[in-house]
């Protein structure tokens, strides 16, 4: 008989407590948000936050006296276990004011901000308070580094060590560690966070946005989210394209991986010019947009396929514009739109979808597979050539120089496997909801990458709202695999991860 593995319970809910508290104090900052613009639903999310933190303090007080030693299966199970903590606890601000008075939709509202993706059931966004937009964007903004990387950087108060739930969140196929302390490494990264966050809010002020919209869309743009505070997204300010190029420039650095922000900060710039994930990542940037950029010039209109105003700036400028907008915003999986791509070209419609499969880069906050898994594969794939005409040879995958071991190469074919096969059976998912076959595929690699807006009915310019109740939730569950890059859920739902051997 097998033995199944003894967890230590109390830390796990110990750890989910936190969570909530800081959910809560969150969710008093909203209500803070609320209470400045008198939206009339400030005591609604002062509650949502009390319950929150009433609940979070419970946990916490009940397992107060716990082992404080964390392994791996722990750090999976509070990963995983805190999201949906985090997520089911993030509903209250939404069903309390009924702004969104039913679950399921207020569920799949806030799984998609938690988790970047930024696809909303919301029919009129400018019609909702201020204070739930506020929070909308906020479970952006947490969400894109990890409320656990945040947690992890208050640990050592709490004497718990908190590189197995950084190991566990961090985006990427790794987390390069900047200070040899781990949740100094985090206190870095949400610095650098927060200081890009306060400097596209600073900008998108002095270009001509008010102050709500601009902070509401830096945590947005910062978080890879797409979570907008105007119906028509980003094209609401197509007549003022100096607001799309500063979003465009953060949605850049947003996809980058973070620690070159450290690199770039500390003046080592040539670990940043050396980075090869960097320079593939503004390769497939720059080709992409080429391409785009020249179809939309001699092949679509933009004028009839913007959302909201004309183009202005002449027709150059604007294809330009409009095609460097929607690479980056797809490539980074933030999902802001500045147009109706499925209404240019169906060459331009099948681009933009084979580009959800892209990603941003390893430790950046964007979803999909990223950009240095496609750099390995593609290595390793030229390889076999070689391999092939010389099968005694030795020829080790190289990246920055350094061969990368074969543990990690299986790693990453593993991953784009079960990444395909995730697809695959999400897509038929829909499919069997009676969607059609474009709206199927679309929302299948939209929702598994975190990217937001889809292809068919689920389109830029409409949402989520008709997705069937059991397709909101299949949706949100592919979300939330994809957010935390398939392993670290899945391997739960396994048996032998329950078992000693």
């Amino acid at each position: 008989m097998r033995k199944f593995i003894k967890l230590n319970y109390k830390i796990i809910f110990y750890f989910l407590g936190l969570l909530l508290l800081f959910n809560g104090g969150f969710m008093l900052l909203s209500a803070l948000v609320s209470f400045i613009y008198s939206d009339g639903v400030t005591l609604q999310l002062c509650l949502s936050g009390l319950i929150s933190i009433a609940i979070g303090g419970l946990f916490m007080l009940f397992t107060r006296n716990h082992k404080k030693v964390l392994n791996k299966r722990e750090g999976y199970i509070v990963v995983t276990f805190g999201w949906i903590a985090m997520t089911l606890s993030g509903t209250l601000p939404y069903l309390i004011t009924e702004s969104i008075p039913n679950f399921t939709n207020a569920f799949f509202e806030t799984m998609s901000g938690y988790t970047t993706t930024g696809a909303s059931i919301l029919n009129d966004i400018e019609a909702v308070p201020y204070g739930v937009l506020f929070w909308r964007s906020l479970t952006h903004w947490i969400g894109g580094m990890g409320i656990i990387v945040l947690a992890v950087a208050i640990l050592p108060l709490l004497g718990i060590g908190g590189m197995q739930l950084f190991a566990a969140e961090a985006p990427g196929p790794s987390a390069d560690k900047l200070h040899p302390r781990i949740t100094d490494t985090a206190k870095r990264l949400w610095l650098i966070y927060f200081g890009y966050t306060a400097a596209e809010t600073l900008l998108l002020k002095l270009a001509g946005m008010s102050f709500f919209d601009a902070i509401n869309h830096a945590m947005c743009t910062l978080s890879t989210g797409g979570f907008s505070t105007k119906n028509a997204s980003v094209a609401f300010w197509n007549d003022n394209p100096l607001i799309q190029y500063i979003i465009i420039f953060f949605m850049f650095l947003a996809g980058t991986n973070f620690v070159l922000s450290y690199y770039m900060f500390k003046g080592k710039f040539s670990n940043i010019i050396k980075d090869d994930e960097f320079k593939l990542y503004t390769k497939f940037i720059l080709a992409f947009t080429l391409i785009a950029s020249v179809l939309i010039y001699f092949r679509a209109d933009v004028s009839l396929s913007t959302i909201n105003h004309p183009m202005v700036f002449g027709e150059v400028e604007s294809a330009f514009r409009h095609g460097l907008f929607q690479v980056i915003s797809v490539i980074t999986t933030t999902g802001f739109v500045t147009a109706d791509f499925t209404m240019w070209t169906p060459f331009l419609v099948v681009f933009f979808f084979g580009l959800m499969f892209l990603g941003g880069s390893a430790g950046s906050t964007s979803g999909g597979i990223k950009v240095v898994r496609h750099l390995i594969t593609i290595k390793n794939g030229f390889l076999e050539f070689k391999r092939a005409l010389h099968p005694n040879a030795i020829l080790p995958v190289r990246y920055n120089k350094r061969s990368v071991s074969g543990d990690i190469v299986f790693n990453i074919l593993g991953f784009f496997v079960l990444y395909f096969i995730s697809f695959i059976i999400g897509s038929l998912g829909f499919s069997m909801m009676q969607l059609d076959f474009e709206s199927s595929i679309g929302i299948a690699a939209s929702s598994l990458g975190n990217v937001g807006p889809a292809l068919g009915d689920f389109s830029p310019v409409n949402n989520y709202a008709a997705l069937p109740p059991i397709g909101k939730w299949w949706s949100a569950f592919l979300m939330f695999i994809g957010r935390l890059e398939l392993f670290t859920v899945l391997v739960i739902m396994t048996p032998f991860f329950w078992r000693n051997r």
